[in-house]
C-alpha cells in the first residue's frame, strides 16, 4: 500500500523543487518518462535523465547521465520509473550520492515498503504510486 500524503505536502513538495533526477528516462516519446520530464521541463523544473543506455544524449536541454552517482549535488527530487523490486538499490544509491535529495518520488504502480523505511530513517520525503505531473497539473495550474 502507498504511503498516505496530502495534497498539502505534495504542493510543498512541487513548490520546492527544483532540480529533479528522473531515473528510467527514455527519449522514446510513446514511454511515460518522456512525457512527464517534457511536461516537468516546461513547467520549469530542470530535469536530468539516468539511463545507462542512453548516457551523453540529451534530453530536453541536459545530458543524459548513466547512473544516480553521476547526477549533480543539487538535484533535490528523484523520479524513479522502474519496477517496484528495482527501488532499494536506487534509493540506497541516492541517499549516499544525492547531498540535497529532500524527495524520492515513485510513479505509478511503483512501491516498496523497505525503500519507504530506509528513505524516511534518511530524512526524505517519499512518495510512492502518483506521477508529479498528474500532481502537478492538479494542485498547481
Amino acid at each position: 500500500m502507498a504511503p498516505v500524503i496530502s495534497d498539502a505536502d505534495l504542493r510543498d513538495i512541487l513548490q520546492t523543487t527544483k532540480v529533479i533526477g528522473c531515473v528510467g528516462a527514455s527519449l522514446d516519446p510513446s514511454r511515460p518518462s518522456y512525457g512527464v520530464v517534457d511536461y516537468m521541463v516546461r513547467h520549469g523544473y530542470k530535469i536530468i535523465g539516468v539511463n545507462p543506455n542512453l548516457a551523453g544524449q540529451d534530453l530536453f536541454g541536459t545530458p543524459i547521465v548513466s547512473s544516480i552517482a553521476d547526477l549533480p549535488d543539487d538535484v533535490d527530487m528523484l523520479d524513479v520509473f522502474r519496477r517496484s523490486e528495482a527501488v532499494p538499490p536506487i534509493v540506497a544509491e541516492a541517499i549516499d550520492a544525492l547531498p540535497n535529495l529532500r524527495t524520492v518520488w515513485l510513479q505509478l504502480g511503483v512501491m516498496h515498503a523497505d525503500a519507504e523505511a530506509k528513505a524516511q530513517a534518511a530524512g526524505l520525503r517519499y512518495v510512492a504510486n502518483r506521477c508529479p505531473k498528474i500532481d502537478h497539473a492538479r494542485l498547481m495550474a
